[in-house]
C-alpha cells in the first residue's frame, strides 16, 4: 500500500518533480533511493496569505511495490440484438448516458440536431466573422454540446449526484491530461475538447452504438403512457423503446414542442445579466497580491456572490485568460458566453455576472404558461439585437454603468464580432440593472481594484441555466406522463455544467438498465 502524505511548498517548488520527491522522502522519513514514484492525487493553491502556498496530497510508492492505476476505464458490454435507447442530444449528458448504456449492455442510438465537431467549426467562424447564426449549428448545438467550444470546466459542487471520479477518468481515457484528476479546479480547454469528444464518439461507434448528426427531433407519438415513435424534421420517424431527452438548456423548440403536445413542463428560476471583462494581469494582481504572476502560478480566477435588493447577484463561468463568445442560437438575438484555451494564456479575464430571475418577474407573461420564463429570457435577448441591429454586442464601461453614464468609447475586448457602446439599462430589466449595480459595488469592496472603468460589461449573459424544468420521478427518473421518457441534464433542469450533466446522463442510463 502506498504511503499518503500532505505537503506544502512554493509554486516554484511544486513545478519540480524532483523537489516533490525530496520533500516526500523527508516528510515520510523514507530514504529517497527507496522511492520508486511519488504520485500527486490532489493539488490546490492557498493564496490567502502574503506568500502563496501549493497544497499537495501525494502517494509514495517504494521500490518493488506496484503503482496503483486507479483510472476507471470505460468497459462496454456486447449490445448486438439487445434492447435500445434513443438519446436526443449529444452533449455531456447524452455522451455519458451512451457510454453508461454500453456498459450495461444497452445499445444507444444518438440523435443530434447539429454537426460533428469539425464541420461545426465553419459555422462558428461564420458567427464570429460574418455575424451569421446557423440555428442548427452554433456554440450550443452540435457534437459535444455547448461544452465543446465553451471552455471545458470540470468542477462541480454536486458531489452527491454521482461518480465525479468516473466522469474525469473517462475524459482521461479519451485523451484529457491527467492533471484533471488531481487539480482542485480541473479544466480541459476549448482547443483540446473537440479531439476528446471525437474519441468518445469513436468509442461509442466501435462498441455498437449509433450517432446521427443533422437530425432534428420535432415531435413524439405516444400511446398508453409511452413514447412509441420519434418524429424528425426530415419527415422520417423511428420506433423507440426508451428515450433520454438530453437536448440542453437552449433547445427552445423542444420545450415548445412538448408544451404544444400537452406534455408536462414547468417554468423555473434562472439568472440573467452580462459578461464582465478585465485585463488578466489586474485579476492576478488582486488575487495573488503581487505586481506580476510569474511563471509558476496559473492565471487567477474569482468567485463572487452577494445579495442586492433581496436577490442573488453572482459571478458565473469565470474564464481566466479567456474569450467572450457569441452564443446566440437563432437569428435576431444577442447572447454571450465565455471560454478559455487549455493554457488560459489570453490577455483578458471574463466572467458572467448575473442576477436571479424569479417567478414574480415573469408574472406579466403568465399567458405563456410554463414557457413564461423562457419568453422573459427571449425578450431580453431580442431587445439587445433590436437596439444594436446585429450580434455585435451592446457594452458599457463598468464604472459608467454603476454611475448610470453612457460610455463615449469602449476598451479593447476579446469579443470578435465587435461591441457597440450602449447604456445597458435600456436592455436589462430594471430590477436586474439595479441589482447588478449594487452587486458590482459590493464586489469592488471585496476585491480592491476590481471596480474600474477599464473593465467592460457585455450583454447579454442569459443562458446560465434552463428556464424550463421537465419533471421526472426522483427514483425512476421517468416523466410522470410517459414512463419511457427520461428528461436529463441541463435542458431538463437537473444539472449545471459538464460534470453534473455527465453524472445525470449516467444516472438516467442506470435507471433504464435497472
Amino acid at each position: 500500500m502506498p504511503v499518503t502524505i500532505e505537503l506544502k511548498m512554493t509554486p516554484e517548488q511544486a513545478a519540480s518533480p524532483e523537489f516533490i520527491k525530496e520533500a516526500a522522502a523527508q516528510a515520510s522519513q523514507i530514504r529517497i533511493e527507496r522511492i520508486a514514484e511519488v504520485k500527486v492525487v490532489r493539488k490546490s493553491l492557498d493564496a490567502r496569505k502574503p506568500f502563496i502556498i501549493v497544497l499537495l496530497k501525494v502517494e509514495i510508492y517504494v521500490q518493488g511495490e506496484p503503482v496503483e492505476n486507479s483510472l476507471r476505464t470505460f468497459k462496454p458490454q456486447p449490445v448486438s440484438n439487445k434492447k435500445t435507447c434513443h438519446i436526443i442530444g449529444f452533449g455531456p449528458a447524452g455522451i455519458y448516458a451512451a457510454l453508461q448504456l454500453l456498459e450495461r449492455g444497452i445499445k444507444p442510438i444518438i440523435i443530434e440536431r447539429g454537426k460533428n465537431v469539425k464541420e461545426r467549426r465553419r459555422d462558428l467562424a461564420a458567427i464570429n466573422r460574418q455575424l451569421i447564426v446557423n440555428p442548427e449549428s452554433n456554440y450550443c448545438f452540435g457534437e459535444g454540446g455547448a461544452g465543446t467550444y465553451s471552455d471545458g470546466k470540470l468542477y462541480t459542487r454536486s458531489s452527491k449526484r454521482g461518480d465525479i471520479k468516473k466522469v474525469l477518468d473517462v475524459f482521461m481515457q479519451h485523451g484529457a491530461d491527467e492533471r484533471i484528476g488531481y487539480e482542485a479546479h480541473p479544466h480541459i480547454g476549448t482547443n483540446k475538447l473537440p479531439a476528446i469528444i471525437e474519441n468518445m464518439r469513436a468509442t461509442i461507434l466501435e462498441n455498437g452504438g449509433e450517432v446521427h448528426f443533422s437530425k432534428k427531433l420535432v415531435g413524439l407519438k405516444a400511446k398508453d403512457g409511452k413514447v412509441d415513435y420519434l418524429l424528425f424534421a426530415d419527415g422520417t420517424e423511428s420506433p423507440c423503446e426508451n428515450v433520454i431527452l438530453a437536448t440542453g438548456h437552449s433547445s427552445r423548440d423542444i420545450f415548445e414542442m412538448l408544451h404544444h403536445q400537452g406534455i408536462l413542463i414547468e417554468a423555473k428560476p434562472f439568472a440573467l445579466g452580462v459578461r464582465i471583462e478585465h485585463q488578466q494581469t489586474l485579476i492576478d494582481s488582486i488575487q495573488y497580491k503581487c505586481a506580476e504572476r510569474g511563471d509558476y502560478l496559473p492565471p487567477s480566477s474569482y468567485s463572487l456572490v452577494t445579495q442586492a435588493y433581496g436577490r442573488g447577484v453572482f459571478s458565473f463561468c469565470m474564464c481566466p485568460g479567456g474569450i467572450i463568445a457569441p452564443a446566440a442560437t437563432s437569428p435576431g438575438e444577442v447572447v454571450v458566453n465565455g471560454w478559455s484555451p487549455s493554457k488560459r494564456n489570453g490577455r483578458f479575464a471574463n466572467s458572467g455576472m448575473v442576477v436571479s430571475v424569479n417567478p414574480e418577474n415573469w408574472e406579466h407573461l403568465k399567458g405563456f404558461g410554463p414557457l413564461a420564463a423562457l419568453q422573459f429570457q427571449k425578450e431580453v435577448e431580442q431587445q439587445a439585437f433590436n437596439l444594436t441591429g446585429s450580434i455585435k454586442a451592446p457594452a458599457q464601461r463598468m464604472e459608467d454603468f454603476i454611475q448610470n453614464k453612457p460610455s463615449q468609447n469602449l476598451p479593447e475586448c476579446s469579443y470578435i464580432p465587435g461591441l457597440i457602446p450602449f447604456e445597458l439599462q435600456q436592455i436589462l430589466p430594471g430590477f436586474i440593472a439595479d441589482s447588478l449595480r449594487q452587486g458590482l459595488i459590493d464586489f469592488g469592496n471585496k476585491m480592491r481594484g476590481y471596480r474600474t472603468n477599464d473593465a467592460v460589461l457585455v450583454g447579454v449573459e442569459s443562458r446560465t441555466s434552463s428556464p424550463v424544468r421537465i419533471p421526472r420521478d426522483k427514483e425512476t427518473m421517468r416523466h410522470p406522463q410517459l414512463n419511457n421518457l427520461y428528461p436529463c441534464g441541463e435542458g431538463a433542469g437537473y444539472a449545471g455544467g459538464i460534470v453534473s450533466a455527465a453524472m445525470d446522463g449516467m444516472a438516467c442510463a442506470n435507471a433504464i438498465s435497472d
